[in-house]
């Protein structure tokens, strides 16, 4: 059993489901996902970047690293550009200009893409 802050007194509110309305103890909604956004809920936009000495980067921003396991992406995306590539904060870079290639790529997953 659980012990509410006001439990017993006149101020104890039972927990309500935020969904429904009922007790938690009564609630029957499913439980919701932990963290993941499915692919069609998230935009991807792309960019092409110039680093030091002229290499050039995709960037891959609006993919967040709570919603997605952008490791997993990475190696997917550098495997069919035949390129390598980091994950920077919440961006994934792969090395040279793969537009074409990684908004197709994205496009099959069920990103939405813009760029």
């Amino acid at each position: 059993m659980i012990m509410r802050l006001f439990a017993g007194t006149p101020f104890d509110i039972p927990p309500k489901c935020d969904g429904c309305g009922l007790l938690e103890a009564d609630c029957k909604c499913p439980p919701l996902p932990v963290g993941r956004i499915p692919p069609n809920q998230q935009t991807a936009k792309l960019t092409v970047e110039k680093r030091k000495k002229g290499k050039v980067v995709t960037v891959i921003r609006g993919l967040s690293e709570r919603a997605n396991y952008l490791p997993a992406l990475l190696s997917q995306l550098k495997s069919q550009c035949g390129a390598g590539g980091t994950i920077q904060e919440d961006c994934v870079e792969i090395q040279g200009e793969h537009l074409d290639l990684i908004r197709k790529a994205l496009s099959e997953m069920g990103y939405g893409v813009k760029g």
